[in-house]
C-alpha cells in the first residue's frame, strides 16, 4: 500500500502537482496490483510502495510539468513495460489520448488487467516498434511517442520518430549522463530536430528529459528490420 494520502500530497505539491483522492486511490490500486502481480511476472525490480510512488509514479508524470502537452493529445508509450510513464500521465490527464505498446504479450496482458481495473481507458498493442510502425494505422499518427528506457539515443529514435506526426515531439526520458550526441545522426535522418533539454532531480537522483521535434517525415525504409537495428545504429 502506498504512503497515506497526506504523505502523498506533499510528495505531489513538492514536484508542482496537486493530487486528488480519486487519483490516490487509482495510484494506490495500480501500486498494489503491481507489486501482487509482480510476484508471479516479473514487470519490475522496484516494489517497495514508496519507491513506487517517486521512482515510477512521479518520475513518469514529470513529463507533465516539463512538456507542454495540450488537452487532447495523443500518445504512444513505445516499450511501455508496465505502463511507465503513460499510464500515470493517463491518471493525472484523462484528456490524454494513450497507446500502450509493448513486444511482451505478457506485459500486455498485466496492462489489459491493470487498466479494467484502474478504469483507464487505453489502447494496448503488441508487437515490436519497428514492426507496428510500419502500419498506416500507427505511422506518423501521433501528437507524442514517449519512452522510458535503457536503450541509447539512435536505437530509441529510430523505433520511436516513426509513429509521430510531424509538428509532433518524441519525448525520451534519460539519465544524466548518456551522451545523447550518439542519437544525433539518427534523428536528423527521422526527420527530427532535438529542440530542448531539461534537467531535474527526483529524490536526489539526476533525471533528464529529451524533446525531440518531428519537422519532416520519416523516409519510409526507417525503421530497418530488427536484425538491421541490432547490427548497425544510424
Amino acid at each position: 500500500m502506498l504512503p497515506d494520502f497526506e504523505f502523498c500530497c506533499d510528495a505531489f505539491k513538492k514536484y508542482g502537482f496537486d493530487l486528488n483522492q480519486n487519483s490516490y486511490k487509482k495510484f494506490c490500486n495500480y501500486s498494489d496490483y503491481l507489486v501482487e502481480y509482480n510476484k508471479n511476472v516479473n514487470l519490475t525490480s522496484i516494489t517497495d510502495p514508496t519507491e513506487i510512488l517517486f521512482k515510477h509514479f512521479i518520475d513518469s508524470i514529470m513529463i507533465l510539468h516539463h512538456v507542454n502537452i495540450p488537452v487532447g493529445s495523443t500518445m504512444i508509450d513505445v516499450g511501455t513495460g508496465a505502463g511507465f510513464p503513460s499510464v500515470p500521465i493517463k491518471i493525472m490527464r484523462p484528456d490524454i489520448k494513450i497507446t500502450l505498446l509493448d513486444s511482451l504479450n505478457k506485459r500486455i496482458v498485466f496492462l489489459d488487467s491493470l487498466c479494467n481495473l484502474l478504469e483507464v481507458d487505453a489502447e494496448l498493442v503488441h508487437g515490436r516498434a519497428e514492426d507496428i510502425s510500419k502500419k498506416d494505422e500507427y505511422r506518423e499518427k501521433f501528437d507524442f511517442a514517449c519512452a522510458r528506457a535503457v536503450a541509447n539515443m539512435s536505437l530509441l529514435s529510430e523505433l520511436c520518430i516513426p509513429f509521430v506526426k510531424v509538428g509532433g515531439e518524441f519525448i525520451s526520458m534519460k539519465g544524466p549522463s548518456e551522451d545523447i550526441s550518439i542519437g544525433f545522426n539518427a534523428i536528423e535522418l527521422l526527420g527530427g530536430i532535438v529542440s530542448r533539454e531539461t534537467n531535474y532531480s527526483l529524490e536526489s537522483e539526476e533525471r533528464r528529459i529529451i524533446e525531440i521535434k518531428k519537422i519532416s517525415q520519416t523516409p519510409t525504409k526507417y525503421p530497418r528490420n530488427s536484425s538491421q537495428i541490432k547490427k548497425k545504429l544510424l
